[in-house]
């Protein structure tokens, strides 16, 4: 059985590519899973105490449940821009937690608040400074699909809008060092806002698979298709 040529140069370039992405997709599943797994054995392990230490490797503490005593930065807080709840645009409230007895501080989010009715309008989030002891979990710092230049400068105003979270860039406006990660405030904690955390991404493993499937198909449905129509006449 003979193949015209260009139609077999096409499937040899596109088949190894739709088998490719295939494979890309179920080890992004694996990869969900594994997050998944570590989040749910870190929920049930014994609440860390917040230190200077723990900032050493992020991938050892994620997920972890701290505990952080200290106080929070009144003075300088931060406005996470584009994050959306149930359709709605809004901001996440990062605000600086100075360590008691410790050089650091740490980002906590302490969850969503909608835009207001202007851009100029920014929420009332006003804490109070006294010393305090806060639990929360440790993620990184929320991603971005697309980072454009500039989009880690924070505004010089206060509270100040940031697009992307840059602990360095924002450790420089502070005056002071800032652990890589932030704390992400619990429910149960006063002086908080809507929170439904989650991991890194919000799809799931089984979208992953999904997608795998797909792209195998389309793989099957490209060999059919050059096996029915590609012979030499």
């Amino acid at each position: 059985m003979k193949f015209q040529l260009i139609p077999s140069i096409a499937y040899l370039c596109i088949l190894p590519v739709l088998i490719a992405l295939g494979i890309w997709q179920l080890n992004r599943a694996e990869e969900k899973k594994a997050v998944l797994i570590l989040q749910e054995r870190s929920q049930h392990t014994e609440r860390l105490i917040l230190t200077d230490n723990l900032s050493g490797n992020v991938d050892a503490i994620l997920y972890k449940n701290v505990r952080s005593t200290g106080h929070y930065d009144i003075e300088h807080q931060y406005l996470l821009d584009n994050q959306v709840h149930e359709r709605r645009v809004g901001y996440f409230v990062l605000t600086p937690f100075v360590l008691k007895n410790e050089k650091k501080a740490v980002l906590v989010n302490r969850g969503w608040v909608g835009l207001g009715k202007t851009r100029s309008d920014k929420p009332d989030i006003d804490i109070s400074s006294e010393e305090r002891s806060i639990n929360g979990r440790i993620n990184r710092f929320p991603s971005v699909g697309l980072k454009l230049k500039g989009a880690e400068i924070p505004t010089k105003t206060w509270p100040s809008i940031v697009q992307i979270v840059d602990n360095e860039v924002i450790s420089q406006q502070l005056g002071y060092k800032l652990m890589p990660f932030q704390i992400e405030l619990d429910r149960t904690e006063a002086d908080g806002y809507i929170r439904e955390w989650r991991t890194d991404s919000p799809m799931p493993p089984e979208k992953h698979v999904a997608y795998a499937v797909q792209w195998f198909l389309l793989a099957i449905t490209l060999t059919i298709l050059f096996v029915k129509y590609g012979r030499q006449k």
